[in-house]
């Protein structure tokens, strides 16, 4: 099933059962894909203007790049599903014996990491997202100023959300220096994207109080 044919109801819908996918994790690209989108609509507000012809040229430039990204990030919904149903069947398998043992373990050090892929891609492609919206702020029509904010806001909470998807699964990991450098990417782009969002949304609301 792709996730992102769904309507927002059925999306909704299935999201709130007890069935595995999708997740958190695609919630979050889900968000950081609306949040992107935002920042897109501010430039297609922009484009046209005569009192933004000067950076008109940036903002064109940014939408098709805006394009891109979401894009990525709604395809980045349905790869955090696939990423997803391994890992599951994998804390089923047998561990009575020193073999089974040996062969979860095997199993289970491919899932995690290909576990882990997934959301770390979705706060990269957020990250991105979010430099698109500073510019979208900075450069865009006025009149849409609020949904740069809005943007901005959507990304930092997709941003924070795959990050613990990338936490809960390096908990698991046997492989602790991996894990660890997993955690510092994730810890980083929180640390200064995190804190990007949060000026932008700033910048906006002092504009528009």
């Amino acid at each position: 099933m792709d996730f992102t044919k769904l309507s927002c109801e059925e999306f909704t819908q299935i999201l709130s059962t007890k069935a595995p996918v999708p997740g958190g994790g695609g919630a979050s690209a889900l968000v950081g894909a609306l949040g992107c989108a935002l920042g897109n609509m501010v430039g297609s507000l922009t484009v046209g203007k005569k009192k933004y012809a000067d950076v008109e040229a940036d903002i064109i430039a940014l939408k098709e790049k805006a394009d891109a990204l979401q894009a990525e990030l709604l395809a980045l919904v349905e790869e955090d599903a696939k990423a997803f149903e391994p890992l599951a069947k994998a804390y089923s398998l047998p561990k009575d014996t020193d073999e089974e043992k040996a062969e979860r373990e095997r199993v289970m050090a491919i899932v995690l990491k290909d576990a882990c892929a997934v959301p770390l891609q979705i706060m990269h492609k957020c990250c991105d997202a979010i430099e698109l919206i500073e510019e979208f702020a900075q450069k865009g029509s006025v009149i849409a100023l609020s949904d740069a904010g809005v943007g901005a806001t959507f990304c930092r909470s997709a941003l924070y959300g795959a990050s613990l998807n990338v936490f809960i699964n390096t908990k698991s990991m046997a492989d602790r220096a991996l894990a660890e450098q997993y955690n510092k990417e994730a810890m980083e782009m929180m640390d200064v994207y995190g804190k990007r969002a949060d000026a932008v949304f700033e910048q906006v609301l002092g504009r528009l109080k």
